[in-house]
This record gives structure tokens, C-alpha cells and sequence, in this order.
């Protein structure tokens, strides 16, 4: 599918996208968050009468109910808890490696950074999950340790509460013409639009080919931050026969209106989402309300989403790093 092409991708032009705030978040316990499931499933839920009444086609129809994205809502927490991202005595913690494909959409050898973990066995299949960066940024972001990803997500599957899989963090800046972004236009913003064509014909095929991955939307997740969040959202809505986890956080405007009309923010049937997650900070200046304009599309058009509402940290890794927390512990449980 090729990216559209035309002048409403220039919403995301007007806003300094980079996550470069300096903002910290000013609290370290774990919180509970302002969740919403924003569905007709989940609004015929919360009208049932008679529940003294337990029948076994009740107990079956609420067990489906709680199959489905609903069970990942008490997951969620504002802020993790104290000691989340600190390293442990005795855990190995893997290391990004640096890779370098060809991509054809830009023309050019791109890298990439991909984290495997660190009892990595050939013989076993990992499910994938892609991380996005923001405008001015590259496949180093989300690899900093003050991201402490590798950190978050070992000490997460060490208290299993989180899956064994493969981390891909891409450079999603595509031009033939360009070879990083040099302001906020047309041209460069079409240039991180069009990674969904890169994605597909190269990286993902690059990625299977070079690890062992198991494949299908329910071994498939993609989230971003900022620009990468509006990418991501992008990617979920039009390949959601890829991708069955979905994230996004501080995500930037120009995805509906722009990229798709705000009714395409919708999936069929046989393709929902198995978590769709889009956190956000009532603090963050640089996208503001963006983050609720996308959830109401989503509710309008009666698709479920869980969201992440975080008070006072900022358009930075304070706001990555609590989303990551919850997105690692709702992908690939089946």
C-alpha cells in the first residue's frame, strides 16, 4: 500500500515533534490510570441487569467479553512502579545490535538497532515488535539508556509479566532525496509517511530473514512516539491483517484528518486489534490535545481502545517509558 499524497500531511509540519522536551516526571509510584475501553461491547457490559442470574450462556458470553481487550484494562497504570527500569544483581540485560539493510523506498543503506533476548535460541520463534521514533530523530532514541528499554522490558519477563520477543527500532525517515530531516515541510514529513512502504517491502522481510521470528498479526506489534505514534496508528489501521497490537503515545496530528479520513480509523471485523493502546500526558504543550481527537474517532466509529493518561510528564522519555510499561505487559498473550 503506498502512503497518500497530499497537503494534509502538513498538520504534523506545524508542531515540534522531536521528543526533545527536558520535562521529568514528578512521580515514582506506580498509579492507577484513566482507562477507557470505548466500545459497544464494553457499553452493553456495563448495562446488564439481573446479575443474580448465572446461567452457563451468561458465563460464556462474559468470559468472551474478557477474552477480548477488555482484560488488559486493569494492566494499566499511570506511572510503574518504584524500581521498574534499575538494573538487578545477576540479570543479563541484552544489548542493542546495529544492523544495516537495503531500502529501496529510500534509496539508500538504512540501519537499524534490534534487541534480542539475551538467552537467544535459533531453535525458538519470537514475536516482533516495532518501535517508532519521533520527528528529528533517529533508530538511536528509543535505544538510549535513558529510555532503559532493554532494562524495562528484561525486568518485566523476569516477573513474567512479559513476553519473550524480538525489538526492532527503525529509521523511519524514507527519501530518496533526503538523507535526514532538515525542517518541519512537506517533503519531510511525506518522507516519515512513507516508512509503511519501507516497512513492508524491506525491513520486515530483512527481519525474518536474519532472525527467528514467528510470523502472523498475533506475533506482530507496532507502537511509536510523536511522529512514530502517528506512524504507527497509520501502519495498525491500514495493515491490520499484520499487526495485532497497536500503541501509540503523545501522538502527532495529520493521521485524520490527513493520511486517512477520520472514518478509516476503524478496523473489519476478522482484524480488530487484540490491544489497541494510545497513552498521552495532560502536561505535553508540543501535541496537546491530538492524542483525544484520535481516541474520539475511534469511539465514533465504535472501535475499542484502552487509554493511557499520564498528569504531568512530558513529550519525552518521561511519557515513553510508562507507555512501554503497560504496552510490554499487553502483547502477545494470546
Amino acid at each position: 500500500m503506498k502512503v497518500k499524497d497530499h497537503m494534509a500531511v502538513l498538520a504534523a509540519c506545524m508542531l515540534m515533534l522531536a521528543g526533545c522536551g527536558s520535562s521529568e516526571a514528578s512521580g515514582s509510584s506506580a498509579e492507577k490510570a484513566e482507562t477507557v475501553v470505548s466500545s459497544s461491547l464494553a457499553e452493553t457490559a456495563s448495562e446488564q441487569s439481573a446479575p443474580e442470574e448465572s446461567s452457563e450462556a451468561e458465563s460464556a458470553a462474559e468470559k468472551k467479553e474478557k477474552s477480548g481487550m477488555e482484560r488488559f484494562e486493569e494492566l494499566i497504570t499511570e506511572l510503574p512502579p518504584e524500581g521498574y527500569d534499575a538494573e538487578r544483581e545477576g540479570v543479563v540485560y541484552p544489548e542493542f545490535q546495529k544492523l544495516i539493510y537495503d531500502s529501496q523506498t529510500a534509496g539508500r543503506k538504512t540501519k537499524v538497532n534490534v534487541l534480542v533476548p539475551a538467552d537467544y535460541d535459533e531453535s525458538k520463534k519470537y514475536p516482533v515488535l516495532y518501535i517508532l521514533h519521533g520527528f528529528y530523530d533517529t533508530e538511536d532514541w528509543m535505544a538510549r539508556k535513558k529510555v532503559a528499554l532493554s532494562r524495562i522490558l528484561t525486568n518485566l519477563q523476569q516477573d513474567g509479566e512479559a513476553e519473550e520477543m524480538i525489538v526492532v527500532l527503525p529509521y523511519i525517515f524514507c527519501s530518496k532525496g533526503l538523507a535526514y530531516t532538515t525542517g518541519m515541510d512537506y517533503e519531510n514529513c511525506l518522507a516519515y509517511d512513507t516508512f509503511v512502504n519501507d516497512l513492508e517491502t524491506d525491513l520486515m522481510p530483512f527481519i525474518k530473514e536474519n532472525f527467528s521470528v514467528a510470523e502472523g498479526r498475533e506475533n506482530t506489534a507496532i507502537t511509536g512516539f510523536s511522529m512514530g505514534g502517528r506512524e504507527s496508528l497509520f501502519i495498525g489501521c491500514t495493515h491490520p491483517e499484520q499487526f495485532g497490537y497497536i500503541g501509540a503515545v503523545c501522538p502527532a496530528p495529520g493521521l485524520a484528518p490527513g493520511q486517512l479520513k477520520p472514518s478509516e480509523l476503524s478496523f473489519a471485523d476478522d482484524v480488530k486489534p487484540y490491544a489497541l493502546l494510545i497513552s498521552s500526558s495532560k502536561a505535553d504543550g508540543t501535541v496537546g490535545n491530538n492524542p483525544d481527537t484520535y481516541r474520539g474517532y475511534f469511539k465514533k466509529n465504535g472501535e475499542p481502545f484502552l487509554s493511557h493518561v499520564m498528569q504531568k510528564t512530558g513529550h519525552d522519555h518521561t511519557s515513553v517509558k510508562p507507555h512501554l510499561y503497560n504496552f510490554f505487559r499487553m502483547i502477545f498473550k494470546g
